[in-house]
């Protein structure tokens, strides 16, 4: 099983799910991460752990349709069977989704249905201040055609604390995202091999 991590920014939750590949913790091989933004710290950490990198921009593609056609042919070079997003802030488009279907999950920094699309957190930390909410969480989820949407794997909530601030939740809620997409997947590639085996 060929897995491509898919991220856009930092690349944390890219580094602690490498690290369990790395240690034989989670099956399968971790092929290829792919960043749309070239700059992002996320290349730099696959560099120093020695993963297999690609980035380039929607922008430098001249548009959506090509830059995901580029992308399907990169992950087909690679001969990815399995793809995860991690941090990747683009919506997978059908040129993907059509030719990698229920083999996509994402995480998300929410209890969906809550707070899909971006500033979940602060979207959640603000909510909580006017008393609507007392908790928000993390969320893997295979996706679908739609924002943030498709069948829920797992998810875990995190509780928001009357001292806390946007920046301890989100640590908090980061904290999370690290125990449990790791398990998540762990759980869903072992599946899919045994299957692949019988």
């Amino acid at each position: 099983m060929r897995v491509a991590i898919l991220a856009s920014g930092n690349g944390t939750n890219f580094e602690a799910l490498t690290k369990k590949f790395q240690a034989g913790e989670i099956p399968g091989t971790e092929a290829l991460m792919f960043c749309n933004h070239p700059n992002a710290p996320v290349v730099k950490r696959a560099e120093r752990l020695g993963i297999p990198h690609e980035a380039f921009s929607v922008k430098e593609c001249g548009g959506k349709t090509a830059y995901e056609k580029r992308l399907l042919k990169v992950l087909q070079d690679y001969q990815i069977d399995f793809i995860v997003l991690s941090g990747y802030l683009r919506v997978v488009g059908p040129t993907i989704l059509n030719e990698y279907p229920n083999v996509i999950i994402n995480l998300h920094p929410a209890l969906l249905p809550s707070y899909p699309g971006l500033n979940s957190i602060e979207r959640a930390f603000e909510d909580y201040k006017q008393g609507k909410i007392k908790e928000t969480g993390v969320t893997v989820h295979f996706i679908d055609a739609h924002l943030d949407h498709g069948p829920i794997i797992a998810q875990q909530a995190v509780p928001i604390y009357p001292d806390d601030t946007v920046e301890t939740l989100e640590a908090r809620v980061h904290e999370t995202e690290h125990q449990l997409f790791p398990a998540t997947l762990k759980k869903v590639l072992s599946q899919r091999m045994e299957k692949e085996e019988n």
